[in-house]
């Protein structure tokens, strides 16, 4: 297992070299997306001004206080918590968000299913875990909103993140058909059918 600290954007090279139980930091730049604005973009052909090619995104919706523009503020939002949410129930877009908009980082909690992997696969992506419960630490990651899209949207909107040291996160997914998540299904299948022949079940 090995530790890379990246500074966004970055080449599928620079991803295809990562596997599960890997760490990353990231640097530089981090989108949020969620639901409304997937929906917005791959089934209501709504087109962002943001250049998200080699980037990663984070499933979030964040908490936000609307602010004056300012140089602190360039957005007009200050970030007051901003945390993950899960990312299983937007799978169906893993495929377009990374054929249409060139995303090679989904960053999330819980996971994602075989589509994704497949995708991750085919297209050179990964997918990067985050502990729940963890939003007042993301938070202090994030330095600055930097920019804003889809803002009718509001939380759910894309937004620009400006980042330092975020992380580390666990890569969970990666481009090489592994996966955390069907390791530890398969572990708890395994000492279950184990538990289960000690006490003479079937």
């Amino acid at each position: 297992m090995a530790h890379y600290d990246l500074t966004m954007p970055v080449t599928e090279e620079q991803v295809r070299q990562l596997r599960v139980g890997d760490t990353v930091t990231l640097q530089k730049t981090l989108f949020g997306i969620r639901d409304a604005s997937y929906i917005a973009m791959f089934d209501r052909g709504r087109q962002t001004r943001f250049d998200l090619n080699g980037h990663a995104v984070i499933h979030t919706a964040p908490n936000v206080r609307k602010v004056p523009v300012s140089d602190e503020f360039p957005a007009g939002y200050e970030p007051v918590c901003i945390g993950t949410t899960t990312s299983s129930r937007m799978e169906r877009f893993t495929r377009q968000l990374m054929s249409q908009c060139g995303v090679r980082f989904i960053i999330g909690k819980g996971g994602m299913h075989q589509g994704s992997l497949q995708a991750f696969q085919e297209l050179g992506g990964a997918y990067l875990g985050i502990v729940g419960g963890t939003a007042a630490l993301e938070t202090t990651w994030i330095e600055q909103i930097e920019d804003v899209d889809l803002d009718d949207l509001n939380p759910e909107s894309l937004w620009k993140f400006r980042i330092r040291d975020f992380g580390p996160l666990l890569v969970a997914m990666d481009s090489h058909g592994g996966s955390l998540y069907d390791e530890v299904n398969g572990d708890v299948k395994s000492r279950r059918d184990e538990i289960l022949a000690s006490l003479g079940a079937s």
